[in-house]
């Protein structure tokens, strides 16, 4: 079994013995990086289409077919409001978050020949839970997503692939590592969420345990106040 996560800072992809995993890298600035044991690292910037679109065959042919995608990658990098939203920084966030995601995701289902065990994990945010005025180029790329999983997971489930969508809520890959007791405190359990939460959640839907888990968009906050 192998799996290919384009991630964006940390690792938070499901490991076993028998997956050979890709643990990525900071993709606010554009790359994504894949490396599996004993064999070199490949930078990829999934800003560019043919890039995406390329990147599931490149990977298949080193690694044969692969069972499981976990997009994990992510633009964030010019967090604005309304007023000072450009084209520019829409198109950015579009190409990376939300016309990445469909296009690696096209090029899995396309490899896949129809086994069991066919997983494809996407990442949205908390745009629906409440707002998120100052980053709205990143809200709505992700929102697209989110609001796309049904649509697309009902023609995946034909060729025996499951899709499911997570927001990961606010995860510390190192930058929250000083936050504020007023932030700390929305967090009912007064710590907020580590790589391995949203990791488990992952683990569990694309290993046989979650295979009656299709089309849904799980929200994994620890319970945060908003």
């Amino acid at each position: 079994m192998s799996h290919l996560t384009p991630e964006a800072g940390s690792d938070s992809s499901p490991d076993a013995s028998d997956q050979r995993t890709c643990p990525g890298a900071p993709v606010r600035s554009g790359p994504c990086r894949c490396r599996w044991p004993g064999e070199p690292q490949s930078s990829q910037d999934l800003n560019d289409a043919a890039t995406a679109e390329a990147l599931i065959p490149r990977v298949s042919d080193v690694v044969g077919h692969l069972d499981i995608l976990v997009c994990n990658h992510a633009h964030g990098g010019d967090a604005v409001g309304l007023a000072d939203l450009t084209a520019a920084s829409l198109d950015r966030h579009w190409a990376v978050n939300t016309r990445a995601t469909l296009l690696l995701t096209k090029a899995f289902a396309a490899q896949h020949d129809g086994r069991k065990g066919g997983r494809v994990i996407w990442m949205t945010s908390g745009q629906t839970l409440g707002p998120m005025t100052d980053n709205l180029a990143y809200a709505v790329s992700k929102a697209a997503l989110a609001g796309a999983t049904w649509s697309v997971a009902d023609r995946l489930l034909d060729q025996g692939v499951l899709l499911n969508t997570i927001n990961p809520g606010s995860v510390n890959t190192g930058y929250l590592d000083e936050a504020p007791a007023p932030v700390l405190e929305r967090f009912p359990q007064q710590r907020i969420g580590e790589p391995d939460d949203p990791a488990r959640l992952i683990a569990w839907l694309v290993s046989d345990d979650g295979e009656w888990m299709a089309g849904q968009v799980l929200n994994s906050e620890g319970g945060f106040r908003r």
